[in-house]
């Protein structure tokens, strides 16, 4: 009866069609046209008609983990979260902000993040209004991405893998944050759904939004694609349209690289030096250090990870993939499973092997590929019973863990954050107004907190020399930033120091105001 059964493609995105930005193109993709194959892939049999049994909706389950994953943000991120934005937020942010200047964009960086926000920064620059919206969108789109795979393992286990992912820590502080991991996440759940069902456009526009958001993922994206189009029989037809979704995504990327870096190779040299000389990096061991927190572990001095048991499910994902593509191979649904686990794999090549540094949002693509068949496993926990209520109870604390810890990352980087803002004020009180200029560390989100430029005379966001930042501290006004009990370089030597009062001991030295901006009334 399974074999002669196929699950009718429902269109329920209908009302978010006009949704902006990459969530509404992955509200298209995951509505698709009623032509396009919903059968499973060949030599794999389809999920069974009972998984769809007493729902009283299509999309109910899958529906309300979206709602519950916006209203968790809304509840305790943004609200944290909303007066101020991070270092690498005001870069992508800036770009487009038609009220303060840019802020240097370095090679390894795509432009997704900062296209995705282009609309809501034209309106307003208040981080309360961009988070709550970024928290809406990445609701649609965590139901966009997921809804693509109901044909494939059933209704329930589609939204029980969104519950896997969206209940990470580090997944529902992504959500209202301006960073580019998460949307790779979601593109990248979409293609592999969409390659499992031999998907065509909807294929394409995925491969593409990755591509736009992080550039090297789309690459590592594809090769698995790929080398399954290739040997599945009735997936050729496929392979068109993932290499014009790979293309059309890094066109942007590569058009920059040569307008900035003078070609592909040169960008990627910069990048590598950018990204610590990318080689041979085994890189496990920070991963595990960071798998808690910080947000950025460079360089990692972290020891263990701040309370180790609530780490565990790292070390336990390992397992329940292995057993997942056991059941899978079992059960005859391989492929369904082992495409996701071999996508995860390779999208996680970088992060793992080749850089010395960690972040713990940097595997969110992999964590959401494999929620799907560990949400697969996990729904074959029927029987016997005990081991079935065991499995709900650990879910359970996995849950109640990871808001645990939510909570006290989310309390560090508001502090942090909130820092970024006081130092802003602090120069605004100093008497730097727009147009002016900062430099120093941390420079980035305390400038465009304060409505000026960044330049950088050395580090990964170096843009100017110093000959070049002493021209322009003559022209307009100019503060050297630094930390608690620093001292400022030879050239800022005869600088006026400030104490930045709220900020935990940050000096800002302001550059003399030449004569002739004295005569001209200036500041």
């Amino acid at each position: 009866m399974t074999s002669r059964w196929r699950p009718a493609l429902r269109p329920s995105l209908s009302g978010f069609l006009g949704v902006p930005g990459f969530s509404g193109a992955l509200a298209l993709a995951a509505a698709g046209p009623a032509t396009a194959p919903a059968s499973a892939p060949p030599r794999t049999r389809p999920y069974r008609r009972s998984d769809d049994r007493r729902i009283p909706g299509p999309d109910i389950w899958l529906v309300a983990v979206a709602a519950l994953y916006a209203a968790v943000q809304l509840t305790f991120v943004v609200t944290s979260l909303g007066h101020a934005y991070g270092w690498d937020e005001a870069v992508y942010i800036s770009q487009y902000d038609p009220r303060n200047p840019a802020a240097f964009f370095s090679a390894p960086r795509s432009r997704g993040t900062s296209l995705l926000t282009a609309p809501l920064v034209a309106v307003t620059a208040d981080p309360l209004v961009l988070r709550a919206a970024l928290a809406a969108l990445s609701a649609l789109a965590l139901y966009a991405a997921f809804r693509v795979w109901r044909p494939l393992v059933g209704a329930r286990t589609t939204a029980f893998a969104a519950l896997l992912f969206g209940s990470l820590w580090i997944t529902l502080l992504s959500g209202s944050m301006a960073m580019p991991n998460l949307w790779v996440a979601f593109g990248a759940v979409g293609a592999v759904g969409w390659a499992l069902r031999g998907g065509t456009w909807q294929l394409a526009l995925c491969v593409a939004a990755v591509a736009l958001f992080r550039a090297p993922d789309a690459v590592w994206l594809t090769l698995p694609l790929a080398a399954y189009a290739l040997l599945v029989r009735g997936r050729r037809r496929t392979l068109p349209w993932l290499a014009a979704g790979l293309v059309a995504g890094l066109a942007q990327w590569v058009t920059e690289a040569y307008l900035r870096w003078g070609g592909v190779p040169e960008r990627l040299r910069v990048s590598s030096a950018t990204e610590g000389d990318m080689g041979l990096h085994p890189n496990l061991g920070t991963v595990w250090r960071s798998v808690n927190g910080p947000l950025l572990c460079r360089p990692c001095t972290a020891g263990t990870p701040h309370q180790p048991l609530f780490a565990l499910w790292w070390t336990a994902l390992p397992v329940l993939v292995v057993l997942a593509l056991y059941v899978a191979r079992r059960e005859r649904r391989l492929t369904v499973s082992a495409l996701p686990v071999a996508c995860a794999a390779t999208l996680s090549v970088s992060y793992l092997l080749l850089i010395g540094y960690s972040a713990p949002r940097f595997l969110l693509p992999a964590y959401a590929l494999l929620s799907l068949p560990v949400a697969v496993l996990l729904r074959h926990l029927k029987r016997p019973r005990p081991l079935a209520v065991a499995a709900v109870a650990l879910i359970g604390l996995q849950i109640a863990s990871q808001a645990l810890v939510l909570h006290r990352v989310t309390d560090s980087t508001a502090a942090t954050d909130g820092r970024y803002v006081a130092a802003a004020r602090g120069l605004r009180t100093m008497g730097l107004t727009p147009p002016c200029l900062v430099t120093g560390p941390r420079a980035t989100p305390i400038g465009y907190a304060a409505g000026c430029a960044v330049v950088q005379i050395k580090g990964n966001n170096t843009n100017t020399t110093r000959a070049g930042l002493l021209h322009r501290a003559a022209r307009v006004p100019t503060a050297l930033l630094t930390g608690p009990g620093a001292r400022p370089p030879r050239y800022a030597r005869d600088w006026t120091p400030y104490v930045l009062p709220h900020t935990g001991g940050w000096t800002a030295w302001k550059a003399p105001v030449p004569y002739e901006l004295r005569l001209l009334g200036g500041p």
